[in-house]
C-alpha cells in the first residue's frame, strides 16, 4: 500500500508519501509542498488541485489521506482551509484513490504518542520513524504523519481476525 498524506492549507498544502511493506513497516517515498501564489480564490484552488493531481500521477499511491477540518480561529479561515481540502480530495478522487480522513487528534496520537503534540514534536517524530537524515519542513512533516497514521490504521484493521469468535458464520467484511 502506498500512502499519500495530504496537510491542506490555503497558502501552502503540505504532501508526504509512503509505502506501507508486508511486515508493517513504512518506507519513505517523498515529501514538500505545493505552494499557492497570490490571485483569486479560483486561481488558488486550482493550483492546490493541479499540485495534489500530479502528485498522485507521479507518485502512484493507492490511498490519499487527509486531515479533516477542524474550527480555526474564525469561520473565513476555516472556509478557506475547508476549500483546499476539498480541491485536494477531488483531486484524488478524480484518479480513483481511496481517500481517509483523519482529525488532527488522531495524526499526532498515531506519530507522536498523544494529540496535542506541538509542530516541532511531530517533525521528530516523522523524521525518527522513517529513518530521515534530516528534518523535514513542517507541513510535509504534518502530512507524512498523516500518511503514518493511515498505515498504522490499516495496518491495525487488517490484522484483526476474520471471524468473530464464538460467532459461527459471522464474518467481518474488510
Amino acid at each position: 500500500m502506498r500512502v499519500l498524506g495530504i496537510d491542506p492549507g490555503s497558502r501552502i498544502t503540505g504532501f508526504g508519501v509512503v509505502q506501507v511493506l508486508r511486515n508493517g513497516r513504512m518506507e519513505y517515498i517523498a515529501s514538500g509542498c505545493v505552494r499557492v501564489t497570490k490571485g483569486n480564490l479560483a486561481d488558488k484552488l486550482k493550483t492546490v488541485y493541479d499540485g495534489v493531481h500530479e502528485i498522485v500521477r507521479t507518485y502512484q499511491p493507492t490511498v490519499l489521506a487527509i486531515e479533516k477540518v477542524f474550527m480555526a480561529r474564525n469561520a473565513d479561515s476555516a472556509l478557506k482551509l475547508g476549500q483546499a481540502r476539498g480541491a485536494a480530495i477531488l483531486a484524488g478522487a478524480n484518479q480513483a484513490l481511496e481517500i481517509a480522513e483523519y482529525t488532527a487528534l488522531q495524526i499526532k496520537r498515531a506519530a507522536v504518542g498523544k494529540g496535542h503534540a506541538g509542530k516541532q514534536q511531530v517533525q521528530h517524530m516523522v523524521k525518527a520513524l522513517l529513518r530521515l537524515d534530516a528534518l523535514p519542513p513542517a507541513d510535509a512533516a504534518d502530512a507524512l504523519a498523516c500518511a503514518i497514521c493511515h498505515a498504522h490504521h490499516a495496518v491495525g484493521y487488517r490484522s484483526l481476525p476474520r471471524r468473530i469468535p464464538g460467532r459461527r458464520g459471522m464474518r467481518i467484511s474488510l
